[in-house]
């Protein structure tokens, strides 16, 4: 179970549609609005709903379709974020539309700014993630902070300056534009991370892929594993888990649901839960292999049960 508060999906969607989150949120407020309207209109003796949109049904469906994953999945004893993705596309059409309609009168200046402040702070975590990811719990030096503060405040003075200048027309293409170079350098141009037992070709990879992706671990177990030699994990993340199974085409031994394997064995485990081997793999032998600090995990070689 994956008990979280009812009110959990509120600030997942917002993550989920950064950096226009506010937008979207103004544009689902205002379908939301209409779709009343003409819900009420249909009861009366007077169809007038006072907007324009009178019997498009095409922001009923979407609010409909916004709202019910939303709904059902926050009254649902077990949450986590990916149930309600079937909400995001009907969310960014929205928001769409708001911005089309939008575009010759503009959006209210209240609006934009919360908007240039949003998309200045995605700037800033994308780029203070690398720092993060080493660094867990740690601030980040002066340099780095002043840096990625200072492409926060370039972004937000570019979107205001072009939304002046240009109107709402050139805010999808101001505000993706940095974004996208954001990304760039996180997967693309960012720090590069050592890994242990990888020929030379491939030894640094990016930190983002170390730190969030079960591929190099697999690459690094596939090279030093013997032939029909198994794997198994002791409380690790279930992406972990799952990713090893995926990349190494086989399933992974877990030691808490499917118990120890008597043979031969790789093991994977947290840092936090090496003290606990002892007791687990009583009159077994076991060795270290290697650790693997982006993911603050041990791996080690178990060896057959006597």
């Amino acid at each position: 179970m994956h008990g979280q508060p009812v009110w959990y999906y509120i600030p997942v969607m917002l993550l989920a549609l950064m950096p226009w989150s506010v937008i979207a949120m103004r544009a689902l407020v205002e379908a939301i609005q209409q779709s009343i309207a003409e819900w009420r209109a249909r009861f009366a003796k007077h169809h007038y709903v006072g907007h324009s949109r009178w019997g498009d049904a095409f922001p009923e469906f979407l609010v409909l379709w916004t709202l019910f994953p939303i709904v059902i999945f926050s009254l649902s004893r077990s949450k986590l974020p990916g149930y309600i993705l079937p909400a995001i596309p009907p969310l960014t059409i929205l928001t769409g539309d708001y911005i089309n309609r939008n575009r010759q009168k503009g959006l209210d200046l209240w609006l934009l700014l919360l908007h240039a402040l949003l998309s200045a702070v995605t700037i800033v975590l994308v780029l203070l993630l690398p720092w993060h990811i080493g660094h867990p719990g740690a601030m980040p030096p002066a340099n780095i902070l002043l840096a990625a503060m200072s492409s926060g405040f370039a972004a937000t003075l570019l979107i205001l300056t072009v939304a002046a200048r240009f109107g709402v027309s050139r805010l999808r293409l101001v505000t993706m534009v940095p974004l996208v170079i954001m990304l760039l350098f996180i997967f693309g141009v960012g720090p590069l991370f050592g890994l242990p037992g990888l020929s030379s070709t491939k030894k640094n990879i990016r930190l983002l892929d170390a730190a969030y992706s079960a591929r190099p671990l697999a690459a690094i177990i596939s090279q030093i594993a013997r032939p029909g030699e198994g794997v198994a994990v002791y409380r690790v993340r279930r992406d972990v888990e799952y990713g090893l199974s995926f990349y190494r085409n086989h399933q992974v031994d877990d030691y808490e649901q499917d118990g120890i394997p008597s043979a031969e064995h790789i093991l994977i485990t947290r840092e936090t839960y090496t003290g606990q081997l002892h007791a687990l793999l009583v009159g077994r032998s076991y060795q270290p292999l290697f650790s693997y600090p982006a993911q603050n995990l041990t791996v080690y070689q178990v060896f057959a049960k006597p």
